[in-house]
């Protein structure tokens, strides 16, 4: 299945190019890209590792096309194929192995969110994998992989801060395993843990000098006292949209079966048990939104008994149609989607506008002389300064003036720029937005209003204005 494998990972990343070529970055990887143009230990959102992933490609390529910030993590997705692939093998043989990748990129929270998009996913999902790999290694006897162990949880920590939970789910393991427990009165997963924390250490000293603004912000997301019955369910239902509900089912089903079954399936059963089961009960009561995908590296272990379970059951017509229907929808819906926002064929704007590049907005402003060297430009909120400060260019300063800046507020702080003009960006809600802002200058002067354009139609009208010195707060 070797051979497979390899051709597998070859049409997956061809396909996940042409598809990163043919279409712009979304909301987050605007905002990724834009604010992390400014290198630093850690971030505000998410640790480092994705933001010096697109900063390193971008300034190596001397490029932000979308293609470009996006190689990194169409790599790296091509490297977690193949350690998923053996993951798989080390549980149920090569074929199994093989399906366990296949499956893998047939679901859409991986093989798009974490295959292509810049986003923390793709190398938390490639260092999980690693780390579940080595830790199998590890508790066959062969010490060396212990220390793989734990530098692959420190990047899986290096790149998002869920990654503790299924490192809590290592510990579970070895705590309810009688044939492991004894690693516990052990120095190895002591020393792994300390390899972990010591990858990891860049973003306890980031968070120390920002008054641990990373961390608060990601905690406060379990907080709230509101009691909310059903949400559980409802999270549980769209984590199973996301992987796709023909294989999240008999992923939760072989999962909880894992648990008596043999030690290394019980192993992929307590790594996955963590996100999935805290996910869905922090949302009963955090007064947050609790999104779908937070869950995604729970399902990430679960793939290789899946793969088990395809290449047991390949004999059986369900198990060969939902395989060959699932790569027919696939290849249908990413075609759709790219071939829309080139050729802009479905009467969509919203979601159209948010996959293009924002270039026709700079286009405009600078065919009427808006911008030029040392241009600051304002703009109301995180999500659209990151499609606007991308769409503008690495030459143009974008400061936010929310003070739910995010990552803006630590790269551009908008007080640095007190007593200057500034111009204004405004794409939603006009009216009530430039009131909200007038507080902040001593004068504002409107202007006509500027669009973002596809093939001729408008997606969004964007209101144009001259903030006359910003006052700092």
């Amino acid at each position: 299945m070797r051979r497979q494998l390899i051709l597998l990972i070859l049409i997956t990343t061809t396909l996940r190019l042409a598809f990163a070529a043919a279409t712009g970055l979304g909301v987050d990887e605007s905002y990724m890209i834009s604010a992390g143009r400014v290198l630093s230990l850690g971030y505000f959102d998410h640790p480092p590792a994705s933001w010096w992933l697109s900063w390193a490609s971008t300034h190596l390529f001397n490029s932000e096309a979308p293609i470009v910030a996006r190689l990194p993590f169409i790599l790296l997705f091509a490297l977690t194929t193949w350690l998923m692939a053996r993951l798989g093998e080390a549980v149920g043989g090569p074929r199994a192995g093989f399906w366990a990748a296949m499956t893998l990129n047939l679901s859409p929270v991986f093989g798009v969110t974490s295959g292509i998009w810049v986003l923390p996913d793709g190398p938390l999902d490639c260092a999980l994998t690693g780390a579940a790999l080595c830790l199998l290694r590890a508790l066959q006897g062969r010490r060396g992989y212990w220390c793989g162990a734990g530098a692959c949880a420190g990047l899986a920590l290096f790149s998002k801060y869920s990654a503790i939970l299924t490192i809590a789910g290592a510990f579970l393991f070895l705590a309810i395993n009688r044939e492991h427990r004894v690693w516990l009165r052990r120095c190895e997963p002591y020393a792994a843990a300390a390899i972990a924390l010591l990858v990891f250490a860049p973003v306890i000293i980031w968070n120390i000098d920002n008054h641990w603004a990373s961390f608060a912000f990601q905690g406060a997301r379990a907080g709230g006292l509101r009691f909310h019955p059903l949400a559980p369910l409802t999270t549980l239902a769209g984590e199973a949209l996301f992987v796709l509900p023909w294989f999240a089912i008999p992923m939760v089903i072989l999962g909880c079966q894992a648990f008596r079954s043999d030690w290394r399936e019980q192993m992929l059963a307590c790594l996955a048990a963590p996100p999935i089961v805290l996910f869905a009960l922090i949302s009963a009561w955090s007064s947050q939104r609790i999104l779908f995908h937070w869950a995604a590296p729970g399902y990430l272990m679960l793939f290789p008994l899946l793969g088990r379970f395809v290449a047991t059951h390949w004999d059986r017509r369900v198990i060969r149609a939902s395989i060959v229907g699932t790569v027919v929808l696939c290849l249908v819906s990413v075609t759709v989607i790219a071939t829309q926002l080139q050729f802009d064929w479905l009467p969509t704007k919203d979601a159209t506008a948010e996959g293009v590049d924002w270039t026709s907005l700079r286009d405009d402003l600078t065919a009427r002389g808006l911008l030029h060297s040392g241009t600051v430009v304002g703009v109301p909120n995180w999500r659209d300064a990151g499609k606007i400060a991308h769409a503008l260019g690495s030459d143009v300063t974008v400061i936010c003036l929310n003070s739910d800046a995010r990552q803006f507020g630590f790269a551009v702080p908008a007080e640095r720029w007190a007593g200057a003009d500034i111009l204004l960006l405004v794409v939603d809600h006009p009216d009530t937005t430039i009131a909200a802002l007038s507080d902040r200058f001593e004068r504002i002067e409107m202007l006509p209003p500027a669009a973002v354009t596809l093939r001729g139609r408008t997606l969004k009208s964007v209101t144009v204005a001259i903030g006359q010195r910003l006052r700092a707060k």
